[in-house]
């Protein structure tokens, strides 16, 4: 097996993940003033793990500074502040406070159930937007998420953290299948395999609502369930290599471990996409420490891609066997696009694909609910 340094080149990739044609790289003070005053400045409206991982990257990179921080909970924003390693930034429990002040991006890092109100609310605001996936926990929540990214400034930016979307071995996968290096697909498979990431937070002071808003990851109505919350990354990325929405699907799943919590801890689905693709998907929250595996493969004619965050692998036959490895984190990948799309002008609104892909977790998780198979068209009507 050998092992390559991934072929796409920084330009290569800024190129495929803008989405609005070729760019070249140009120095943020080129288009904002002078390099002092032109860092981008960003509020975080929710700051949990992820908003406080997110804020410290975009606060690390010199094109961009936190300002300001957004939570309902004092010590959520005591824990992040460090963390994000900013000084004395604006304070807001009010979200649309913060939307009234002069920052330039918004990241949106709440609780799923939130995001179509909050990004309606910002895209009204006219800034620029990150906004953690998915896109919300129903139909409804997606379909206005949908009619939002429609009314969208087209000279702001509107980013989905579906990271996958930015990573190199993602991107140089998608461009060989594209190329045909595999031949036509004929199936593909998906999983999250995993233990147990979440434990519900135990305030002394928190009960009824805010016990609940704390612990939001717990309750279907909040946080989507473990296939719309999680499992999302997966699905985005089938959406994205098939080219597709699902035509149907049918599954099972259950609470055979963690029986605390009103979600899934295990799911199987089988989608059928068009052109008779059939994917099998499988994900739990229950296997013990040591074992993990998420990935999607896509197997054609002429041989296999499987695809995760670590590593990109193009099998062609038994002794010729490519892997490519990630250099790190692709969520750096993402937000450092994003913010190299702001600062060139060079936008992309990915918010209706977005949606989309958080469809296909409600297509499935209705599936699973019902006991019984679901169409595309039957739960969404197109």
């Amino acid at each position: 097996m050998k092992q390559v340094q991934p072929p796409i080149t920084r330009r290569d990739f800024l190129q495929v993940a803008g989405g609005a044609g070729a760019f070249t790289l140009v120095r943020p003070e080129a288009v904002r003033g002078s390099q002092v005053n032109s860092r981008i400045s960003v509020g975080v409206i929710g700051v949990g793990n992820r908003g406080t991982f997110v804020a410290a990257i975009m606060h690390a990179d010199p094109r961009a500074r936190v300002t300001a921080l957004c939570d309902l909970f004092n010590d959520q924003i005591e824990k992040a502040t460090p963390k994000i390693k900013v000084e004395k930034p604006a304070i807001y429990k009010d979200f649309e406070k913060l939307l009234a002040s002069d920052v330039d991006a918004v990241v949106i890092a709440t609780p799923v159930f939130e995001h179509p109100r909050m990004l309606e609310a910002v895209v009204q605001a006219r800034k620029h937007i990150y906004c953690e996936k998915p896109m919300g926990v129903d139909a409804e929540g997606c379909r206005r998420v949908i009619a939002t990214a429609r009314k969208a400034d087209p000279k702001r930016c509107l980013t989905v953290g579906f990271q996958q979307r930015y990573g190199p071995g993602y991107l140089e996968a998608y461009k060989r299948i594209r190329e045909g290096q595999i031949g036509e697909i004929s199936v593909a498979r998906a999983a999250w395999i995993s233990g147990e990431w979440f434990q519900p937070f135990l305030h002394p002071e928190a009960r009824g609502e805010e016990a609940r808003l704390r612990n939001w990851f717990c309750y279907p109505e909040l946080s989507g369930d473990i296939i719309v919350e999680q499992d999302c990354h997966n699905l985005d990325v089938l959406h994205w290599f098939l080219g597709a929405t699902p035509v149907r699907a049918i599954g099972w799943g259950g609470r055979k471990v963690r029986t605390s919590m009103a979600i899934l801890d295990h799911l199987n689905l089988t989608f059928e996409f068009p052109n008779g693709i059939h994917v099998n998907y499988e994900a739990n929250q229950i296997t013990p420490p040591g074992f993990r595996r998420a990935g999607e493969e896509f197997t054609g004619t002429k041989g296999t891609i499987a695809t995760a965050r670590g590593s990109m692998v193009h099998m062609r036959s038994r002794d010729d066997i490519e892997t490519i490895k990630s250099e790190r984190d692709i969520t750096y990948d993402a937000v450092e696009g994003f913010l190299q799309r702001v600062a060139s002008s060079h936008v992309e609104n990915t918010a209706e694909r977005s949606a989309l892909s958080t469809m296909i977790g409600i297509l499935g998780r209705t599936a699973i609910y019902t006991g019984k198979e679901q169409s595309w068209k039957g739960l969404f009507g197109a």
